[in-house]
């Protein structure tokens, strides 16, 4: 079985939003201290011994919560057109981490988008 090593990093950010179309008081703009965790998969070393430096992976990662940062989601494409949910902010992090990441031999794992302390998605994408 190849090596498979799972890099972790996390960021945070502030915003509001407000859920179109949804049944109860989330349809009311209100915001959260979002927290983001991404995986990212390395299948080979460098000279130095890592997959890819975790401080790239944070930059990146930084670099897309920063964008976010104390604004109201439905306000910035693609969430003007799509619902901000936390299943949709997952999807979006990790195709942007992915984008970031592109010329470096890794691969988004997994994207876990907390919500509150309490409630997280995680995405992931079977390729």
């Amino acid at each position: 079985m190849p090596d498979k090593f799972i890099l972790r990093v996390e960021a945070d950010f502030a915003a509001a939003h407000t859920l179109r179309d949804y049944p109860g008081d989330c349809n009311r703009i209100h915001g959260h201290n979002w927290k983001v965790v991404a995986e990212v998969e390395a299948r080979t070393l460098d000279a130095v011994g890592m997959g890819i430096d975790f401080r790239d992976i944070k930059q990146a990662l930084r670099r897309i919560a920063a964008g976010l940062d104390h604004r109201y989601l439905n306000d910035i494409p693609p969430f003007d057109r799509k619902n901000p949910t936390a299943e949709n902010l997952a999807v979006y992090f990790h195709d942007a981490l992915a984008e970031a990441l592109r010329d470096r031999p890794v691969r988004v794992h997994a994207v876990t988008l907390w919500e509150t302390e309490r409630a997280a998605v995680r995405y992931s994408r079977d390729d």
